[in-house]
This record gives C-alpha cells, sequence and structure tokens, in this order.
C-alpha cells in the first residue's frame, strides 16, 4: 500500500514531479563535477606548478657564508663544506619516493673568460660558471633502477633559445645578460679559465630564467668539478617535490607529537615532512623550503578548493529551494486528501513517511542522472583546465546519492511541518 500510494502520486503529477528531479539532478550534477575535479585539483595543480621550479633547497649543514658581488661568487673553491653526488639515488628511497619529482645538484665556479672582452679597457670577463645536470641518469640503491633527473625535471619552464647542453660535452648554455653584454651567439666557442684550468665550451643556447643563472654561464658539472678540483662534489641541491599544502597541523614540532600525530604528519607529504625524510637519508645536509614557491602554491590551491566548495554549496543550495517551491504546491493541492487519510487514522509518522518517501524517490533518480551528467562535465572541465581527464571515482556515488536525499529532505522540511500538523476536521469541511 504504501508504495500504490507514492507511485499513484507520480503517476497524477508527472510535470511537478520531473521538475522537481531535474532541479536535483542539476544540483547533483554540478555537485558531481565539482567534487570530481576537487580530489584530483591537488596532484593536478602540484604538477603544474613544478614548472615554477624546485621547492626544497639542500645545502651542507656546516658551510661558509656564501660571498657574492653582482651575481658573482668570490668565495674561494676550495672553501666551504661539499656533498657528494653518489650519495643522490637515496633521495628515491625516501617514504615518499614517488613524489620526488626531480633533483639537481649545482656547483658554483668563478671564472675568466678570455675569448671575449669587456668593453671598457678590453679586459677579460669574470663570471660564475654554474655547473649542473640537465638530464643525467643516478642509480637507486637497493634494485631501485635508474633515475633520470636534473634541471629537466626541477625547472621546465626554463626557457633556452637554441638548445640545452649535453652532460658528456663541452657544451653551455649562457645567461641572456652574460650574453647581451658580451656579445655572445649560440655556436660560439668560450675558452674559460679557473686558477690553471681551463676549458673550452660550446655555446648551445641562450637561457633566460629571470635569476642569477641570466648573468652566468651553465655548464655540465662535471666541467665545473673538473674546474674546481672536486671531482664528484656539488655545493647545493634543488629538489622538486610533489607536495601537499600547509596546515596548522604541519607546522607544528614533530618533537612535540604524540606518536600517533607524528605517524600522522610523517606519513603524510607535507613538504616538512619530505624534508626530515631527506635529512635521514643524507644526514649531513640541512633541507629548507623555498618558502616564496611552497606558500604560493599552498595559497592558489585552498583558493582554488574553496572556490570550488562555494560553487558545490551553491548548486546545492539552488536545487533545495526548486524542491521546496514544489513541496509547498504539493502540499496546498494534497491538502484533502492528507486530511481524509488522518481522517481514517494515519498517523502523523505515517503521513510524512508518504510524502518524505516522494521526495526521496525524486532524489534517487535526480541523483544517478546528476552522477552520469556530472561525470561528464568533470571530463569536459578537466581536459580543457589541465589537458587531463579526471578518474572516475565510484566512492562518490553513494555521496551524491546521500546529497540528493539531504537537499531533497531539507527543501521539504517546512512543507513536511504543514502536512504532519495539519488538523483534517476543517479540511473535510471545506474550511
Amino acid at each position: 500500500m504504501f508504495f500504490r500510494i507514492i507511485t499513484d502520486s507520480f503517476a497524477r503529477q508527472p510535470r511537478r514531479k520531473l521538475l522537481t528531479t531535474a532541479a536535483l539532478a542539476l544540483g547533483t550534477a554540478i555537485a558531481t563535477a565539482t567534487l570530481t575535479v576537487a580530489l584530483d585539483v591537488g596532484d593536478r595543480l602540484a604538477r603544474e606548478f613544478r614548472s615554477l621550479g624546485a621547492n626544497l633547497l639542500v645545502t651542507p649543514r656546516a658551510d661558509t657564508l656564501p660571498l657574492e658581488i653582482g651575481g658573482v661568487d668570490y668565495r674561494p673553491v676550495e672553501s666551504g663544506v661539499f656533498l657528494s653526488e653518489t650519495e643522490l639515488g637515496k633521495l628515491k628511497t625516501i617514504f615518499w619516493r614517488n613524489n620526488v619529482v626531480g633533483f639537481a645538484p649545482f656547483l658554483d665556479v668563478p671564472i675568466t673568460v678570455t675569448s671575449v672582452k669587456v668593453a671598457e679597457g678590453n679586459a677579460p670577463l669574470h663570471v660564475t660558471l654554474i655547473g649542473t645536470w640537465y638530464r643525467h641518469n643516478v642509480t637507486v640503491p637497493n634494485g631501485g633502477g635508474i633515475f633520470s633527473t636534473g634541471v629537466a625535471s626541477t625547472n621546465p619552464g626554463w626557457r633556452v633559445e637554441g638548445r640545452w647542453f649535453s652532460d658528456d660535452l663541452a657544451e653551455a648554455v649562457v645567461g641572456t645578460n652574460f650574453a647581451r653584454r658580451a656579445g655572445v651567439i649560440a655556436g660560439q666557442t668560450l675558452e674559460i679559465h679557473a686558477g690553471d684550468a681551463s676549458s673550452p665550451l660550446v655555446v648551445t643556447g641562450i637561457i633566460s630564467t629571470g635569476g642569477q643563472e641570466d648573468d652566468a654561464i651553465l655548464a655540465p658539472l662535471e666541467i665545473a668539478q673538473r674546474l674546481s678540483g672536486k671531482p664528484g662534489q656539488y655545493r647545493r641541491l634543488l629538489v622538486s617535490a610533489l607536495t601537499k599544502p600547509e596546515d596548522a597541523f604541519s607546522q607544528r614540532d614533530p618533537k612535540s607529537m604524540t606518536p600517533a600525530d607524528f605517524d600522522r604528519w610523517y606519513c603524510s607529504p607535507y613538504i616538512s615532512s619530505i624534508s626530515r625524510q631527506i635529512q635521514e637519508q643524507l644526514p649531513a645536509v640541512s633541507v629548507r623550503p623555498i618558502r616564496q614557491i611552497a606558500e604560493g602554491e599552498g595559497q592558489i590551491l585552498t583558493r582554488v578548493q574553496a572556490l570550488m566548495w562555494l560553487v558545490t554549496f551553491a548548486a546545492l543550495f539552488a536545487a533545495a529551494l526548486a524542491v521546496a517551491a514544489t513541496a509547498a504546491t504539493t502540499v496546498l493541492e494534497r491538502t484533502a486528501e492528507v486530511g481524509l487519510m488522518k481522517a481514517l487514522g494515519a498517523r502523523r509518522t505515517l503521513v510524512g513517511a508518504f510524502f518524505l518517501g516522494e521526495q526521496w524517490f525524486m532524489a534517487i533518480a535526480g541523483g544517478l542522472l546528476g552522477y552520469a551528467g556530472g561525470l561528464g562535465l568533470a571530463h569536459a572541465l578537466g581536459q580543457s583546465v589541465f589537458g587531463v581527464a579526471p578518474s572516475t571515482r565510484l566512492i562518490l556515488l553513494p555521496v551524491i546519492l546521500g546529497l540528493a536525499a539531504a537537499v531533497a529532505t531539507a527543501g521539504s522540511l517546512l512543507s513536511l511541518r504543514k502536512v504532519v500538523q495539519l488538523d483534517p476536521a476543517p479540511v473535510l469541511r471545506g474550511e
């Protein structure tokens, strides 16, 4: 009898029921799309942010202060502490090793370029040679295989007119400011000197980064090590890692955490927890987040997620208003029917169950339609914004159906209250 009354109500008022179902389907479709994208937006944006550059700086824990004037490091080459590049494969053995997109070691060497002269006084040029990897294979310990890394992974946004140098050849790219000042062009050979060591370098391209590299020469790390007399060593390391935006929990001191909180922090890809794991593998280093990049990523991601939640709430609120309008009209038209049911002995809970059952039935139908439509909308949004469609998550289906039922219930609460409190005597008398 219960389901017969509900199905009979749908048969007598199909248009209004279809409008309510359509409103719920539209609201849940938008909710499905935004929630689907929101679940993927963290990883997608994190990968997009990696084009901005590395977000972790690794340096020797005990080192001398740099002496840099005009972009040139005048610190003696033999001063300070250096790190061994043979240990770098350990970065891919940390807990969050799959989040380490890439890393690149750097070694700065003050050099003199004798093949070009400064216009004033025909003096030789003094500049910094930055040795690094463009694309280099690193062996990961414990059978981890080979990992290809370098500035191609840590700084994919660096623009080069021409091509990058080969790591195993005497080639280099020169900064755009240095090239303009010295009149250097691609294809030219530079004669460089550092103390008693010298080397010819073939310029393969002009680089523009907006940083100190614009006033320097970038060459393979092996050449910088040979000129400085530091084979197999480097001074600083840039690491690019996919991280979770920082929150209040991530900023707590790990020493003050309970064991459970520490495990939760350690097993979350916060930039602070990844830094700690790197220090555990490389005990002689100091790991510092590059705050300008890390904080910018967190702020943008937080705002994007907040916008998506706002759109979801607005869509569901609009659907609730539509449900409320149709529910109120339905109650006015069925007042006599409700009065008769109560006069025949139907309890308030049963009458309310009939009315609420109709709303939930429309919620299930609207939720299923909205979920299917929302997946298509999420696919289109993902392709247009990120170039990749988000993953289909079946776990969202019960969530969407629950949201649809909640919206239908919230929108019909006032009408449901009126139905429950209705006095059948005046209704049956026609008052």
